[in-house]
């Protein structure tokens, strides 16, 4: 007898060590078998001019709804959520069509649940609005949505003030840029002999030739005794082609970056008056 023979294997050992493994790898949880975190949970898809809004099934014979973006329709929603139970809803975060809803949301005592969308874009199973509200409320009631980070409602005032601040100053950083155009079409280069043409000594300058003063003499007269370039420097800085095309949009960029200087001042008091 040979020596196989004399040890035999046992029939369903490599099968049963091949299954045990298989059988680990497959033990991850499925969508289905989560348990629910949150049974009061809605999704709402938010749209410019519509929102696409899901209930858990058992709430109402019509769980999914359409809302217009008006604030009575929101008011409404917010209402039909009430009724049905909900406590907190998903949503994400599409530009700014989000922000009515979520203030009309807790004001109603339902907690907004804001989800990033580029991390929405990743999960499978949306194909339109209707269904992508529905599987938002889904995720959220397994608790597989991150909440994103929202402030309250003084953080949020103060940091809108400061974004559109933010704008302005972009604005008048072109405006800078159409004055720099300007002169240099008409070859002065007052803008490369001083730093900032937005100092004392450029203002002054660029004004006086918004004004009409044309003589590079009196206009280096308006030399701050602080700028390091002399002003016999400055005077042939000075001397160029006087365009009338280029002098009208001198002007307006000059008047566009008054307006928009005013513009900073008038939200950095708004910021502060929000602050307090």
């Amino acid at each position: 007898m040979s020596k196989q023979s004399q040890r035999p294997q046992k029939p369903s050992e490599k099968t049963t060590a091949g299954k045990g493994k298989q059988g680990r790898k497959g033990r991850g949880m499925c969508l289905d078998d989560r348990p629910i975190l949150e049974p009061n949970a809605a999704g709402i898809d938010v749209g410019a001019r519509e929102i696409f809004v899901a209930v858990p099934p058992d709430r109402d014979d019509h769980p999914v709804r359409v809302f217009s973006t008006f604030t009575e329709d929101l008011e409404r929603m917010a209402e039909w959520l009430v009724s049905c139970g909900v406590t907190t809803v998903a949503m994400e975060s599409t530009g700014v069509y989000w922000i009515p809803p979520y203030d009309v949301l807790e004001q109603h005592g339902v907690k907004p649940c804001l989800v990033d969308a580029r991390g929405m874009k990743n999960v499978p199973g949306r194909r339109t609005d209707w269904h992508e509200c529905q599987w938002l409320q889904f995720l959220h009631s397994v608790g597989l949505l991150r909440a994103a980070f929202r402030p309250d409602g003084e953080v949020c005032a103060v940091r809108s003030l400061m974004r559109h601040r933010s704008d302005l100053v972009q604005m008048t950083n072109q405006h800078i840029q159409h004055m720099h155009k300007a002169l240099t079409q008409m070859n002065v280069q007052i803008h490369h002999v001083i730093s900032d043409i937005t100092g004392l000594t450029g203002l002054a300058i660029v004004d006086a030739m918004v004004d009409g003063q044309r003589d590079p003499l009196e206009l280096a007269k308006l030399r701050d005794p602080h700028i390091k370039a002399s002003e016999e420097t400055i005077r042939k800085s000075l001397v160029g082609n006087w365009r009338p095309e280029h002098l009208f949009t001198l002007k307006q960029s000059r008047q566009m970056y008054r307006h928009y200087q005013e513009q900073i001042t008038a939200c950095d008091e708004a910021s502060a008056l929000a602050k307090s």
